[in-house]
Order: C-alpha cells, then structure tokens, then sequence
C-alpha cells in the first residue's frame, strides 16, 4: 500500500497543513468540500495540493508527517517551491465539477 504525506494551502498560501493518508485523491477531495467543516483545513479554507510524498511503509509517512510539522515555515516554503514553485493546485484536474456538485446535493 502507499502512504502520503502532502502539505495542503488556502489560495493566499498563508496557511500550510501538513497531513497523512493512504489515498491522497480522496482526501484532498474531503478537504475540498470541507467534509468536515469544524476541522483546521475548512475552518482556514485550505484545499490547494501543493506538495506531497510517497512512502511504501505507513511508520515512515507518520515519522515525515512528524517531521513536517516540527519544521519552520520557511523550510515548508523552501520545500514546496523546489517542486512547485508556482504553488499550483497539483489536484487541479483530478476531479470532474460534477462530483463536487453531487456531493453538495447528497451530503446533507
């Protein structure tokens, strides 16, 4: 199985999550609809990928999750602008408009 670890941001880039998961489709996605609207990522409208990486072992996605959120903002900055340094949403076209509408209709 793979394990991700991604870095997520609102459309100013001012807020940065760092998160786990073993599919990064679906959870950007809940992060898009803000699934969960009390959570940190609605709260601070963040559904922009911006980075993310692949493990193949989830105790080392959790140990780089880990690390990710003791590093300042500047080295989460760094990291993200040497492959993205135009802070593209990297899930821009992962999604039909549909899905989003259809889980706007049935999620009540």
């Amino acid at each position: 199985m793979t394990y991700y670890v991604y870095i997520i941001t609102n459309v100013r880039n001012t807020v940065l999550y760092v998160g786990v998961t073993n599919n990064l489709q679906s959870r950007v996605f809940d992060h898009k609809v803000k699934r969960h609207p009390n959570a940190f990522t609605a709260r601070y409208n963040c559904n922009k990928l911006v980075y993310y990486e692949e493990f193949g072992n989830i105790d080392h996605a959790i140990h780089r999750e880990k690390q990710l959120k003791k590093y300042h903002r500047a080295w989460k900055i760094e990291l993200i602008e040497k492959s993205n340094k135009d802070w593209i949403d990297l899930s821009a076209n992962w999604y039909d408009q549909k899905e989003f509408e259809l889980f706007k209709k049935f999620d009540k």
